[in-house]
């Protein structure tokens, strides 16, 4: 049996595991995700993340491994808690770098509660890759926008979400078109600076938000011209706010570190 130390954190209720890299075993790191990340057998999250600490060569580094065992390039919500997690440890101040899977990414704290944080990340400069994508789906043909935030990102934008959206994220998020799956996001116009969105992520399923999702959602429908700059995204756990910086889109969001505990990691 391994002992794994965690701490959990959430960005606006999309929740993840942290470990400090040094605490975690060398490897077999997709099987303890699974494991660690069952809302039934473990702590439960949407994904577990090893943190190592800044160094006098370099930033902060995370690698984040989803529910499914499946290791992504990036989490907006899953950085602002890492970031949470080494400001909270003394390691990192107002300003935040943290080297991801994504490349290197730059936070800074707006407002500080104890334990809960306010950030504003950049989150980089979106890369439409096809504006309007047909979507071969057995639920009936769709269009969606592809882009990448420095994860892959569908863009579906409905009228109403008056349907099976899980069911009709569940099967984008693995067509073959994808090869390597994708990131689905179901877009309802409000205004020209409001958005209303639901997400399948992938690897995760159903989130309450996600960081990536609304920065590619919010993209997505700044290329049709449906919003300009600021973008306010409606998520199951609240709002997220996004505004354009030149081409980079910042986005402002909260992460609340909740628990600490360790995890016996029996290895079945």
């Amino acid at each position: 049996m391994t002992e794994i130390p965690f701490t959990k954190a959430h960005g606006a209720r999309n929740d993840f595991l942290l470990t400090w890299a040094s605490e975690a075993p060398a490897s077999g790191h997709d099987t303890i995700a699974t494991a660690i990340c069952d809302r039934n057998i473990g702590p439960g999250a949407d994904g577990w993340m090893l943190v190592t600490p800044p160094t006098a060569d370099g930033p902060a580094t995370i690698r984040l491994w989803n529910s499914d065992g499946s290791e992504a390039e990036i989490s907006g919500n899953g950085t602002r808690c890492a970031a949470a997690f080494l400001v909270d440890a003394g390691l990192l101040d107002v300003d935040v770098d943290i080297l991801t899977g994504a490349g290197l990414k730059h936070l800074r704290v707006l407002e500080r509660r104890g334990k809960s944080f306010v950030f504003e990340m950049n989150m980089g400069t979106p890369k439409i890759t096809e504006p309007q994508a047909t979507l071969p789906l057995q639920a009936g043909g769709r269009t969606g926008t592809l882009l990448d935030v420095g994860n892959p990102q569908c863009a579906v934008f409905v009228d109403n979400f008056a349907f099976d959206w899980r069911k009709v994220g569940a099967e984008i998020e693995s067509h073959p078109m994808f090869p390597n799956r994708t990131n689905v996001s179901f877009v309802r116009p409000v205004d020209q600076h409001t958005i209303d969105v639901r997400f399948y992520e992938r690897g995760a399923g159903v989130t309450m938000s996600s960081g990536t999702g609304s920065t590619g959602a919010a993209a997505a429908a700044h290329a049709r011209g449906i919003v300009s700059s600021p973008v306010t995204v409606l998520t199951p756990a609240g709002p997220l706010e996004l505004r354009w910086q030149n081409e980079a889109i910042l986005l402002v969001g909260p992460a609340e570190i909740v628990v600490t505990g360790t995890f016996y990691h029996n290895g079945e």
